[in-house]
């Protein structure tokens, strides 16, 4: 294909050819790996006359196309849309219809050519003219329908969405007023309690809940609670999901469901070999992802046997709560649940089931006729993952209710991952979306000096806007459901996102833009119609454009303390980050407090053959060793510490001194939200993730040191929650 070409066709889908890099440093994106990301989006890039012929039909489709298929405004824009008619058409009447998402009703007579011409081509010899239309009516937030009748007819020439949105996201009262609250981040999976089957469940979520809450938290954060993979545990990474939508139920508390008391469940749980393996999964240092799986599982299908006799195979309360949580559901509950027994069921047939990929070709798509047939013969299993769910979504709103009734100023605030695996059933239901041939990631920066894939297909923006936003506006709502605040994992991704070419290295990809004003648009109204504040994980490779978009959007920067060092190498004083923000010490992706004062991370780094050279990592050290340094002068500067924590880095490890200290001195920041990690309270050191790893290090598995009943009647934990809420609360009146 010549240069030219390429060029067009990449700057019609939004690749970008330059970007300026982790370091500041302008980089460039080879033609090899753009024309590959075009290939990715479905042209086929070795025949110029293929590539030609879809443009031509891309040009013609936008065309032929009476209206958009939707368009996001804001209540601060006037309203306006275009219409595009053969010339032959433009002189005639119309009426603009639109009606409301609470079913109110406006019209307004148009004639095209009275508008403004604003753009003209020539289709299969045929001229087409472009007008801008103002639309004379005020409309309130939501998702409106427009349609273009022709004069004394009923049926529309065109119709697209109307999104209108409020000029930026919540904010909870007390947070606009001034107050400065914080609280704790937990990976749910992580926690240790008396009474869990070996991973972190929702009644431990409410325990903490509670507990921190009385110490003077105002949230708990959550790391993605996405469903997975019932049938294939082992895929245990909160960000690579099989569903964004829906949770996984592995959190759900088995002991807390109605029917669990039954004879013939107790005489499961209370059998030997039952107790025993529980006994095991329990004591495990690190999550047993599979052996969990397999005891709630066993315990929940025996369950639901119980429940389905008792409450839904008659008319009960029960029963028709079930059926209206199915019936919100959707088509999307269904698609998943299909999914998961599918995926069961090839599994216990010893096919292959890791993802849809690899299923029997008339199970490769949702909506095949096969499938179909499938749900229908295993209906009941449909049905008793839907039931989970049901119950995960229960469960998970209890938690949400204890942090309301404490009075906390957030609550849970959860966090959306950045996109689904490969093989997940968010893909398998929605094919057109998806470009399988392609992987979101990073390009080289501090985190990953080598570049990052992450195995997750994007979505395509042009497919993302025939569907006008629908999966978008379904992703928001659902993950700011139960919770006062929505962390979004690499919000860059409303900008761009890098792909990754399948088979390529991670450094070879490209960004790709997305409709970032009109994504933006949908996450404020969600946020008000949810009343949750939106927090934006903005690190990496980020550009300028965005952290003013997102401000502007109300949205809360993340600022992480090791990554706030001004040119000299001295590191800000929490004083001076945005008060529009979230601030932390460590995030699921770095060491530990611990681990990083101790190069532990470096250490693992260099075994797992994370650094290409010997030299490269001397040079992590040496900078390391710098930093440390800095940040012992800025917390004796600002006396954030007592002499009981040395100067000189060559003689200072980490200790508690150092590291309550660390984290009062957070607290004493203009950041409205400072976010401590629960494993530095602990005094870990094992991190839990380690990015660019996949079998080498067990991600997503590490389990706190110490039991949740244990750790709110430790009184030096006592003592630092108190400082921080006195310091938070200084800070709130200066």
């Amino acid at each position: 294909m010549s240069n030219q070409v390429l060029q067009k066709l990449v700057e019609m889908r939004g690749i970008e050819s330059n970007y300026v890099d982790a370091w500041g440093k302008p980089a460039t994106i080879a033609d090899s790996s753009k024309a590959k990301l075009l290939h990715a989006l479905g042209y086929e890039t070795e025949n110029e006359a293929a590539v030609l012929e879809q443009v031509k039909h891309d040009t013609a489709a936008y065309w032929q196309s009476v209206l958009d298929p939707v368009q996001v405004l804001r209540q601060s824009q006037r309203i306006h849309f275009t219409v595009r008619l053969p010339i032959e058409l433009v002189n005639d009447s119309y009426t603009l219809l639109l009606t409301t998402e609470s079913g109110k009703q406006f019209s307004q007579d148009l004639v095209p050519v009275d508008t403004q011409l604003i753009n003209v081509a020539e289709i299969d010899e045929v001229e087409y003219q472009e007008y801008a239309v103002a639309f004379d009516h005020a409309l309130e937030d939501g998702y409106h329908a427009l349609q273009l009748l022709v004069e004394g007819d009923d049926e529309p020439v065109g119709q697209m969405r109307i999104i209108m949105a409020p000029d930026a996201c919540y904010m909870p009262e007390q947070v606009a007023k001034g107050k400065k609250a914080w609280g704790l981040s937990v990976q749910l999976y992580c926690v240790r309690s008396e009474n869990n089957w070996g991973i972190g469940d929702f009644s431990d979520l409410s325990r903490l809940v509670k507990d921190a809450a009385d110490t003077g938290a105002d949230f708990i954060g959550l790391n993605p609670i996405h469903a997975l993979y019932p049938a294939n545990p082992g895929a245990c990474s909160p960000y690579g999901p099989s569903s964004r939508r829906w949770l996984n139920y592995l959190y759900l508390d088995v002991t807390r469901l109605e029917g669990y008391d039954h004879p013939d469940v107790q005489a499961l749980v209370n059998a030997p070999d039952f107790c025993e393996k529980l006994d095991l999964v329990r004591r495990k240092e690190y999550v047993d992802y599979a052996g969990v799986a397999e005891l709630k599982l066993k315990v929940l299908t025996a369950l639901f046997e119980v429940y389905q006799k008792t409450y839904l195979a008659s008319k009960t309360p029960q029963r028709e709560a079930f059926a209206e949580f199915v019936s919100q559901g959707g088509e999307s509950l269904d698609m998943l649940a299909v999914y998961d027994v599918m995926q069961e069921h090839l599994k216990d047939l010893g096919e292959p089931s890791w993802g849809w990929p690899v299923f029997p070709d008339k199970f490769k798509e949702y909506h095949k006729p096969e499938v179909a047939k499938f749900a229908r013969k295993n209906k009941q299993r449909v049905q008793f993952y839907q039931f989970l769910q049901w119950q995960a979504a229960l469960q998970l709103e209890e938690a949400n209710q204890v942090a309301v009734n404490a009075g906390m100023t957030i609550g849970l605030y959860r966090d959306l991952a950045v996109g689904v695996s490969e093989g997940s059933a968010e893909i398998w239901g929605n094919k057109d979306l998806y470009c399988v041939d392609a992987s979101v990631g990073a390009p080289p920066d501090v985190l990953g000096p080598l570049g990052q894939n992450w195995g997750l297909p994007p979505m395509d923006p042009k497919r993302l806007y025939e569907q006008a936003y629908q999966p978008i506006v379904d992703l928001f709502s659902s993950n700011m459901a139960s919770a006062g605040a929505l962390r979004i994992d690499h919000v860059m991704a409303l900008l761009r996102l890098w792909w990754v070419p399948k088979g390529d290295h991670a450094r070879d990809g490209g960004y790709v833009y997305y409709p970032v004003d009109d994504l933006l648009g949908i996450l404020a109204l969600e946020s008000h119609r949810n009343k949750s504040l939106v927090i934006g994980e903005d690190l990496g490779t980020v550009p300028e454009e965005i952290r003013g978009k997102l401000a502007d959007n109300g949205i809360y920067s993340y600022r992480v303390f090791f990554f706030e060092q001004a040119e000299d190498g001295g590191f800000f004083s929490p004083s001076h980050y945005p008060v529009q923000s979230m601030s932390t010490l460590t995030t699921h992706d770095m060491p530990t407090l611990i681990g990083y004062w101790h190069c532990l991370d470096l250490e693992l780094g260099k075994s797992l053959g994370l650094y290409p050279t010997d030299e490269i990592l001397e040079t992590l050290y040496t900078s390391r060793h710098e930093d440390k340094q800095e940040i012992l002068n800025s917390l004796h500067g600002h006396h954030s510490v007592g002499e009981d924590v040395g100067h000189d880095v060559n003689y200072t490890g980490m200790n508690q001194a150092l590291n309550f200290g660390l984290q009062t001195h957070m607290a004493t920041g203009s950041s409205a939200l400072l976010s401590l990690q629960l494993e530095d309270w602990l005094q870990m050191d094992k991190p839990v993730n380690i990015p660019g790893t996949f079998d080498e290090y067990p991600n997503w598995r590490r389990k706190l040191s110490r039991n949740l009943e244990d750790i709110f009647s430790d009184d030096d934990i006592l003592h630092l929650a108190n400082r921080l809420t006195q310091a938070r609360r200084s800070a709130s009146t200066d």
